[in-house]
């Protein structure tokens, strides 16, 4: 399809992605003749499904004329070079410290791309069609060129009739609540799109910012039915799992984002290790992205709350190496596996879906005095949602690997809210002619949020299937769900 197809005056948000799941969050708004997309991440599951996905777009890159990202990431961001490789020419909205975590995100994201690609196409069959990665270093380079910082509260006019406000989600250094102001021939509408949202008071960041009234809310949804656990809770069970641990002699793998949850995992530490509540064993971040995350949070203390600040004057080395080993060089990762004596090694990817955490999974779960840690929401068909499933046996790198190490859980780590929370933030907006959308969510989570949203006042809840679309309006205004199957043409790249 050559030509733009003809805008409807009526805005609309059509659902690609985190739509039914939690990975690949993906929604393209088209408003005042111009065609946004919120989000552009990369599906995380089985590898093959995986790559499909991610390598085909449902629309036309290059007519998407801008992007507004939430957060940097991996399932928000990650799949912004491949958008730019297959045609996109448009600006990247983002606050400035998410400019400056993608980076580090990006170019982590295609290195290991190609690492992983290597290792796979060695084990591959003469005469099989080897594993390309979706971009490389040149498509992150051009896409880093293309993203503009626009600071929290500070509205921004993105073309004639489209204005953008970023409000702190409190979820990630710099993750933002997205708020559209849209003129239409109707009149004002609005939409606001919470990103992942955080919980109030977690360590580090600042809280919440309360949301934008709209007529369109697009609602995360990971933890709906789900009420977490407090964080000085959490604060004592993983050094309780710790401690068991370490008294039968054995290591602690704990898989992790490389941004924002290494960074409170290793905050925790340091507490626990300043309260005299964790044995001394060497601690070491496997995670070269890590590291240049670290230095980004130590860049960004606007986005601090105010215990973190004053902590920081206290104690200057909070993310630092006072207590924690980073590891950067390959050869050095590999030393750790052929450590006998206890020990704690973060790494990502927190799904377990790639990087330096494979090896160390490979080399550690089939032995029973070790603990695998998952401590965060693991997507269906990932390596971590099999571990948390309790399978006897998984597949690593190309391997069977037997599962005889202890599979802790700790979900009070999580930086997304739960359902109270979400309960809590969006019920000030409660109107009957408010339309919500739930999104990055498995279908239970989400409908168990909806189902408690509507006796709150929202008489349009919703959760949207990959392909549905629907109006940026009130609910009084004919809506225009529909299937993909029913009403877009297949569009590739």
């Amino acid at each position: 399809m050559n030509a733009r197809r003809k805008q409807s005056l009526t805005p609309t948000v059509t659902f690609h992605g985190a739509a039914g799941t939690v990975t690949g969050s993906m929604h393209q708004v088209e408003a005042a003749g111009k065609t946004l997309l919120l989000d552009c991440g990369l599906f995380q599951g089985r590898r093959s499904e995986s790559y499909r996905r991610n390598a085909r777009f449902p629309f036309q890159p290059k007519q998407i004329d801008a992007v507004i990202l939430s957060h940097a990431h991996i399932d928000h961001c990650g799949n912004l070079p491949n958008l730019v490789k297959q045609g996109f020419r448009g600006p990247i909205y983002c606050t400035p410290a998410t400019r400056a975590l993608a980076a580090v995100m990006l170019g982590d994201a295609a290195k290991i791309q190609a690492e992983d690609a290597a290792y796979l196409n060695k084990k591959r069959p003469r005469g099989e069609a080897r594993i390309e990665p979706l971009y490389d270093g040149r498509d992150v380079y051009r896409t880093l060129l293309k993203l503009h910082a626009v600071p929290y509260e500070q509205p921004r006019t993105l073309f004639p009739g489209i204005e953008l406000t970023l409000h702190d989600a409190g979820h990630l250094l710099g993750s933002a609540i997205v708020h559209l102001r849209i003129d239409t021939p109707k009149g004002l509408r609005r939409l606001t799109y919470t990103g992942d949202l955080g919980r109030p008071g977690v360590p580090i960041l600042r809280d919440p910012a309360p949301l934008p009234p709209a007529d369109l809310i697009l609602s995360e949804s990971t933890y709906g039915g789900h009420v977490h656990e407090e964080i000085s809770e959490t604060a004592d069970a993983l050094g309780a799992i710790v401690r068991r641990t370490v008294s039968r002699g054995g290591k602690m793998i704990i898989p992790a984002f490389s941004v924002g949850r290494t960074q409170t995992i290793v905050y925790f530490l340091h507490q626990l290790i300043q309260t005299g509540n964790l044995p001394n064993i060497p601690i070491f971040v496997d995670s070269p992205m890590a590291v240049r995350a670290t230095e980004v949070f130590q860049a960004h203390p606007e986005c601090f709350d105010q215990e973190t600040l004053e902590l920081i004057v206290e104690h200057p080395d909070v993310f630092g190496e006072e207590h924690v080993t980073y590891i950067d060089k390959v050869h050095d990762s590999i030393a750790l596996n052929r450590r006998t004596e206890p020990c704690l090694i973060v790494s990502a990817s927190g799904m377990c879906e790639a990087g330096r955490i494979l090896h160390h999974l490979k080399h550690n779960l089939d032995n029973p005095r070790n603990t695998i840690l998952i401590a965060g929401y693991q997507a269906p068909d990932t390596l971590g949602r099999r571990l948390v499933e309790g399978r006897s046996e998984v597949r690593i790198l190309g391997k069977t690997v037997p599962v005889r190490a202890e599979i802790a859980i700790l979900n009070g780590l999580s930086a997304h809210a739960d359902q109270p929370q979400l309960l809590a933030a969006l019920t000030p907006l409660a109107a009957p002619t408010v339309r919500i959308r739930l999104v990055h969510g498995d279908p239970d989570r989400a409908h168990a949020l909806a189902a408690a949203l509507r006796p709150l006042g929202f008489c349009d809840v919703e959760v949207p299937a990959p392909g549905d679309k629907t109006a940026i309006g009130p609910s009084s205004e004919s809506d225009s769900d529909s299937r993909k199957s029913s009403e877009r043409e297949s569009v590739t790249g």
